[in-house]
């Protein structure tokens, strides 16, 4: 008989136990699998919290855990949810702000200029675009040096030393040449701080006030102007009323010739201070206007008897036409009056003795206008000098010395037709062979002569 194999038989029991154990620690992972696929499938259809394990300590324990993370991880999810609803209407509010912000700068009538802390276009409005002459769209984030030309490199250096010295706002006047003209604007600054205080943007506001400057100007020649011309006649009444309280008019015929002087420069004070008011008046609104249909050829005729006596002083003649058969306008009448007055006076005034004055109406009824015209044989006016002839104040330099004047009768005339009676002044001249002044109005419309 054969002797057993103990070894053999010691590994075959060695090899079963082993198996077994095997086979054990296989369930062992199976059943852990099979909770831990448990618990996913609870997770999925949310009914983890109800979810209670069979059997198995390690499994209920390994359950409890992963039901407590998973807890822990579902209030953070949440919370982190929350928080990204928050950050996303945070970020939809910053958005709606910008466009907003946008929106105002696009709409600003001044220029707007935003540049970063490199001295790049970050933004920049189309008043700005049409003023430095750069295309909106290409030159962002671009370096505004390139972008302006040499005549602008003063407003550069000025953007670089804001930004450099962090002002929080300044101003200064800058000029720039645009539509090929040179224009003032007032330039404002201001610097962006970011949270650590740096410098993150830069920003130009550029109103033009060029306007403003030609008003002020326009005040301070005006007070100079009225001051110098109150002044004359002031002067000459004040010295012949001396001489005259002194008793250096011995005879009769000096007094009166004092008394005329004195007369004659009052009434120019009077005519002065009249024009004055009157312009003042028109400008402002506040002259009162009582319009009515008129006869342009009757109220010309009655202005000619005045000036025919002045004008046969100094020998010259007036020629005017015959009434036509309809040149009515809807005018205020004493002050077409006042206009037709200052043109005749005017012509005479500057034409040499044995020349001649014409006034003449013509009626366009095509454009419903009425035009008025007076041609004198004076001494005329240069044609650069022909487009400030009714600016305040202004009077032809060469032809001062023909005869005095305020510089306001033309002005005045300007005023009243273009202003309160929606006409318009015109002038053609001739240096040595006359000027022809005239001005167009409305003709009175069928509507007008019914609301009288």
């Amino acid at each position: 008989m054969a002797h057993p194999n103990w070894n053999s038989i010691l590994y075959i029991g060695l090899y079963c136990v082993g198996a077994v154990g095997v086979i054990c620690l296989s369930w062992y992972w199976l059943q852990l699998a099979k909770a831990i696929t448990s618990i996913a499938d609870q997770l999925k259809t949310e009914r983890f919290v109800n979810f209670k394990p069979k059997s198995n300590t390690v499994i209920s324990d390994l359950t409890s855990v992963i039901n407590g993370r998973l807890q822990t991880y579902d209030t953070l999810v949440q919370q982190l949810q929350q928080q990204v609803q928050d950050l996303q209407i945070q970020t939809q509010l910053s958005q709606r702000r910008r466009r907003n912000t946008e929106a105002i700068i696009y709409s600003l009538r001044d220029a707007v200029v935003v540049i970063d802390e490199f001295d790049r276009l970050l933004m920049a409005n189309e008043p700005a675009g049409k003023l430095f002459n750069f295309d909106l769209d290409h030159a962002q984030q671009r370096p505004i040096a390139e972008l302006m030309d040499a005549r602008r490199s003063e407003f550069v250096d000025f953007l670089r030393q804001c930004r450099q010295s962090k002002v929080e706002a300044t101003r200064h006047q800058v000029e720039f040449y645009k539509d090929e003209r040179q224009r003032t604007f007032d330039c404002i600054v201001s610097c962006v701080h970011d949270s650590k205080e740096q410098v993150s943007a830069v920003v130009a506001v550029l109103h033009d006030i060029t306007r403003e400057k030609e008003v002020s100007q326009m005040k301070n020649d005006f007070v100079s102007h009225v001051s110098h011309e109150l002044k004359t006649p002031l002067a000459s009444i004040t010295a012949y009323s001396e001489m005259l309280v002194d008793g250096e008019a011995d005879d009769e015929q000096t007094r009166k010739e004092f008394y005329a002087v004195i007369q004659s420069q009052a009434q120019r004070l009077n005519r002065l201070i009249e024009d004055i008011l009157n312009v003042s008046r028109i400008e402002s609104g506040l002259i009162k206007v009582s319009k009515e249909p008129v006869s342009l050829a009757i109220l010309i005729e009655e202005q000619l008897q005045m000036i025919r006596s002045y004008a046969e002083e100094k020998n010259i003649e007036i020629h005017a036409q015959k009434p036509i058969v309809y040149d009515q306008v809807y005018a205020d009448k004493d002050m077409i009056s006042q206009v037709v007055v200052n043109l005749l006076s005017n012509a005479v005034k500057y034409t040499p003795s044995g020349g001649s004055v014409k006034i003449e109406i013509d009626v366009d009824d095509v454009a419903s206008l009425a035009r008025v015209s007076v041609t004198d044989t004076g001494i005329g006016i240069p044609e650069d000098e022909l487009e400030h002839v009714f600016d305040k104040f202004y009077r032809v330099s060469a032809n001062k010395a023909q005869a005095k004047g305020t510089g306001l009768g033309l002005n005045l005339v300007k005023q009243i037709i273009e202003r309160v009676h929606n006409g318009r002044v015109f002038v053609k001249s001739q240096v040595g062979l006359g000027s022809t002044f005239g001005f167009e109005i409305p003709l009175a419309t069928e509507r007008k002569l019914t609301h009288v």
